[in-house]
């Protein structure tokens, strides 16, 4: 019992370890981005700035900020003692997060309505402990919503799937 209380308190991960990933991220995000856009055409033409010009420079703020994090967080040691979420936090945290990954790649392939239908009525089921006579008119009515609000009233067309284009609405 103890064990499972240990580790329920567990450090996931420091505050420094998740700094210098998130600052990682954003120095290669702004290295895409200057990279792409250099591609594209950065500098000063005869006409005046190409395409490329001021997004190349963005990409390279963005760089110096991810790299200025990253030095600020290497010198500063107090930082990896510090937890940044416990194993039991990160568990709830990856509950919400990884059917909402899988959510947003059906939309893809199912269509936006279908996919929001089994997404809520995943969620019912294993989060609400519902019934699925609970389940099946909640998650279907608040697809049959969100197609009546953007499909007729607001004319805002959301992807479709099979489902939709075999009832004729793709």
């Amino acid at each position: 019992m103890e064990e499972k209380q240990e580790e329920a308190g567990q450090s996931a991960a420091s505050v420094r370890t998740v700094e210098l990933i998130t600052a990682a991220v954003i120095f290669l995000c702004g290295a895409l981005v200057s990279f792409d856009t250099y591609r594209l055409g950065a500098r000063w033409g005869d006409d005046g700035p190409q395409a490329g010009y001021f997004p190349f420079y963005v990409g390279l703020l963005i760089c110096l900020s991810g790299a200025g994090v990253i030095v600020k967080t290497l010198r500063d040691a107090s930082l990896a003692g510090e937890s940044f979420v416990e194993r039991d936090q990160l568990k709830m945290i990856l509950t919400v997060l990884i059917p909402t990954v899988v959510y947003v790649s059906f939309i893809t392939y199912l269509g936006f309505y279908v996919a929001s239908t089994i997404f809520i009525g995943y969620f019912m089921r294993q989060l609400g402990k519902y019934s699925w006579l609970k389940i099946s008119p909640i998650a279907i009515g608040v697809s049959v919503a969100f197609f009546l609000v953007f499909e007729i009233w607001f004319q805002v067309p959301l992807p479709k799937g099979p489902l939709e284009a075999a009832l004729g609405l793709a």
